[in-house]
């Protein structure tokens, strides 16, 4: 069994993850259930413009794209509802769509180079206290700038025990040596496998233990085939994951790993998921 734990849909910012293309791959490349939250809710683009008004999207509007995904496969999907610091607020309505939905609903989404607000700042702040209100965890893009560097995040778990983290990425595009260091030294703070090599991944566990890092794959980015090949055709990071990492840990990691973790953070029943098949 596999859970994948960062799968995204939407047609944003240069990516087009449709809905078809996840349930696609999840068939294709075994994977039993995705967490997935919408990219139509990024505020900045590549190179932090904000994006145009007329191309935005609301949070409210993201929240019900997931849920409306999650409900149609409640036994393989869950939505993390991806929310706007930059230019909305925790209000009433956004409080009021997890509410309703809150059967289907199993993270609060944060990117903090999307939204160009640095993660640790005031403006956060009442979108965390609304994840300790619905008892959610807080699934946190990290790497690329300031913003959404992984003291930052580490900073604010520590303010909120009561909360749990997960650094994504783990510092994409670095060497994964600060992310590490800091979900060591926190019990609410965890990590992911997103863009992170097998290698790292195993240091994270003989630092902190098995129990603080689950897979992730920010699936279908690179296409239905994300799981297979990048899009330049080489050989994709997961099946290193999917294959050779098997070998390098005891059978009860690899599942700990690869969904036990995952199903106990994010409150997943087992016994409702069907196996990976049309």
């Amino acid at each position: 069994m596999i859970i994948d734990t960062h799968v995204h849909i939407g047609n944003m910012i240069g990516f087009v993850m449709p809905e078809e293309d996840v349930i696609w791959s999840m068939n294709e490349y075994g994977i039993n259930y995705s967490i997935v939250s919408s990219i139509n809710a990024a505020e900045h683009d590549h190179e932090l413009h904000l994006i145009p008004k007329k191309y935005q999207h609301s949070q409210t509007e993201c929240l019900q794209d997931v849920v409306s995904f999650a409900r149609r496969y409640p036994d393989r999907i869950g939505a993390a509802v991806w929310v706007r610091p930059y230019c909305e607020k925790a209000d009433y309505e956004l409080y009021k769509g997890i509410n309703d939905n809150r059967k289907y609903i199993k993270a609060i989404k944060f990117h903090p180079f999307h939204s160009n607000v640095p993660f640790d700042s005031a403006t956060t702040e009442p979108f965390i206290e609304l994840a300790e209100h619905y008892g959610l965890p807080a699934v946190v893009h990290t790497g690329g700038s300031d913003a959404a560097s992984c003291m930052r995040v580490y900073q604010m778990a520590k303010r909120h025990p009561k909360v749990n983290f997960v650094m994504v990425h783990m510092g994409l595009g670095t060497d994964n040596q600060e992310a590490i260091e800091l979900v060591s030294k926190l019990p609410n703070l965890y990590g992911d496998t997103t863009w992170v090599s097998p290698q790292s991944t195993l240091q994270l566990i003989r630092t902190a233990g098995i129990e603080k890092v689950m897979f992730g794959s920010d699936n279908p980015i690179d296409g239905k085939n994300t799981y297979l090949h990048n899009r330049t055709g080489d050989r994709s990071l997961y099946q290193y994951y999917f294959n050779e990492l098997r070998e390098m840990i005891s059978p009860e990691d690899y599942d700990r790993l690869m969904y036990q973790n995952a199903a106990a953070f994010f409150g997943i029943n087992l016994s409702s998921t069907p196996p990976a098949a049309d």
